[in-house]
């Protein structure tokens, strides 16, 4: 989460712009984005109601290549990778962004996931977020 006004900053000053960090289940409806071959659709896959919670808690004073995140789907770990790992870190995310846009206080940046998670199939799906030491994020998605 965005903890004070940032625009064009380098990565090596983007932590200073960050309040805390939390789990995010960004769940996307894949099978919409490419519904409508002419138009796809971002927005509306992401936008469903209980898609994009976070929490437990936005937790400060974390460095984020010091943290790992684990995905468990219907009790079955899927994910379970460190954060150092990702293609883009999560400094040079809120780098990169703030070039295109001015990042406001209470900002929240998904900065993506890791290979594995894999589809819910419902029709009643139970996903669990864990990065220690925030805490544990469990969502439950009936279709």
């Amino acid at each position: 989460m965005i903890g004070k006004r940032c625009y064009q900053v380098s990565e090596n000053d983007a932590a200073a712009f960050i309040f805390g960090f939390t789990c995010i289940n960004d769940v996307t409806a894949l099978d919409l984005i490419t519904e409508e071959p002419s138009f796809p659709q971002w927005t509306r896959a992401k936008s469903f109601e209980g898609f994009g919670a976070f929490g437990p808690v936005i937790a400060t004073g974390l460095q984020p290549e010091d943290l790992a995140v684990r995905t468990i789907l219907n009790g079955q770990e899927r994910q379970n990778y460190p954060i150092s790992d990702m293609i883009i870190p999560p400094l040079r995310v809120v780098s990169l962004l703030s070039h295109d846009m001015t990042l406001l206080p209470g900002d929240v940046i998904c900065c993506g996931t890791s290979l594995g998670v894999g589809a819910m199939k419902g029709p009643r799906d139970e996903v669990e977020m864990g990065i220690d030491p925030i805490g544990t994020l469990r969502n439950v998605f009936e279709q």
